[in-house]
């Protein structure tokens, strides 16, 4: 990720910030599997073969979500999934609403495809899913202005904010999006991250109104390296559902969207949730929702703001109330605000503007895996230790965090008034 340069030709598709990864070695049973695939010469069918499809639908049926192969599409990751629902369902002129903030990688491809995207604020709380009476407005003023919005993108547990929407809000969110005719894409890649699974209550969308929701899930998020694009789709069980379903794969044919056959095989392995599959992502949320909790100690500690991580190995912070000091820094927006922090901290600090967030606001993502250590055998080490926060390498990266960010209070306090 780098700078975002107006005199340059490049922009926010080629330099967003990528999805916060675990830090970790690769699981050996799934290397095992990749590498046993590694001679298959052929060619993946566009959308998945069928032992790709029916893990699939075994990894929905047992969240609630009965599924048959005929709903499910497979591709080289969600952004090509989204590429290609986003195609389909604005490809003759109908417009894309995201929540403000949003993960980095949905607006771009309205953009890609010649169609705005348009963001609605979310409530305080929660990130992923819309305010629905700033849903209704929205629709209401985009129509007015002669637009025709179609499709709400939404995350239950989201990116950037690391936040699980509460199941009422999401249900008076849905409720306002089908009655204006909203058809329903959910990214449900961090939905296994949940930290704390006993007390924090996770529903689908496609749950609530399953004829009108598309789940999207990127296996990077709790089953796969991001190195190994892979990701499911699952439409409706209706007529459009099925329609959307063929015109999604007519799509991907023409990208030439197809799933390495070696990573179509590790893919298939961890949707089935094998033991070692289940151990580890277990293991790897826990150690995320250690290494999470003691990072959003340290920034609320400094003065800034920050909503408790509840999923995935982020946090998302707003530095405004130590606007002033950082001005004097040359802090004025939120890629200066990325520009100073990752210096300080030698890590990559996206700003909030990379997701959506307005320019000026002070908000940033902060990622724990960075935090974890600099080589495999630090980072595994943390995965098997039982107080993995006590590790000296943890404890010097989450002392570096807090220095930063001390710093930055010191000199708020610098700033107040004498009293």
């Amino acid at each position: 990720m780098r700078r975002t340069d107006p005199g340059e030709d490049h922009g926010p598709v080629r330099y967003g910030p990528p999805l916060p990864a675990d830090g970790l070695p690769v699981l050996p049973e799934l290397s095992a599997v990749l590498a046993a695939a590694a001679d298959r010469a052929e060619a993946q069918p566009v959308g998945g073969a069928p032992a790709l499809l029916e893990a699939a639908c075994g990894y929905w049926t047992r969240r609630g979500l009965p599924t048959v192969p005929d709903q499910v599409a497979a591709g080289p990751g969600a952004p090509a999934l989204l590429l290609a629902l986003t195609a389909a369902l604005s490809g003759d002129g109908a417009d894309i609403l995201v929540p403000r903030p949003c993960a980095a990688w949905w607006a771009p491809y309205a953009r890609l495809l010649g169609r705005p995207a348009y963001h609605v604020p979310t409530p305080a709380e929660s990130g992923g899913v819309p305010d629905p009476y700033a849903l209704l407005e929205t629709v209401r003023r985009v129509r007015a202005e002669g637009g025709d919005p179609r499709l709400l993108v939404l995350s239950v547990a989201d990116d950037p904010t690391a936040t699980v929407a509460p199941p009422e809000l999401l249900h008076e969110t849905i409720e306002a999006a089908t009655s204006e005719g909203l058809h329903l894409v959910s990214d449900e890649t961090w939905r296994d991250t949940l930290h704390d699974p006993h007390e924090t209550v996770l529903l689908s969308p496609a749950e609530m109104q399953p004829d009108q929701v598309t789940v999207v899930t990127d296996l990077a998020g709790a089953l796969l390296p991001p190195g190994w694009p892979a990701a499911v789709a699952r439409f409706p069980a209706t007529d459009g559902g099925r329609h959307l379903h063929a015109r999604v794969l007519d799509i991907l044919t023409a990208l030439g969207a197809r799933i390495a056959a070696p990573v179509a095989a590790a893919a298939g392995y961890a949707l089935d949730e094998p033991p070692p599959v289940t151990e580890r992502r277990e293991a790897v949320v826990r150690l995320h929702a250690r290494v999470a909790a003691a990072a959003h100690t340290a920034v609320v500690a400094a003065g800034a703001l920050a909503r408790p991580p509840q999923a995935g190995r982020h946090l998302y912070a707003d530095l405004g109330p130590l606007r002033e000091p950082l001005a004097a820094q040359g802090v004025g927006d939120a890629q200066d605000l990325e520009d100073l922090l990752t210096a300080r901290l030698g890590l990559p600090a996206p700003g909030g503007h990379r997701f959506g967030d307005d320019l000026g606001a002070l908000r940033v993502r902060l990622a724990t895996g960075p935090l974890l250590g600099g080589t495999d055998e630090e980072r595994t080490e943390c995965l098997t230790s039982p107080a993995p926060l006590e590790l000296p390498h943890v404890q010097r990266a989450l002392i570096s965090l807090r220095s930063a960010f001390d710093d930055l209070r010191d000199d708020a306090q610098r700033w107040e008034p004498p009293r």
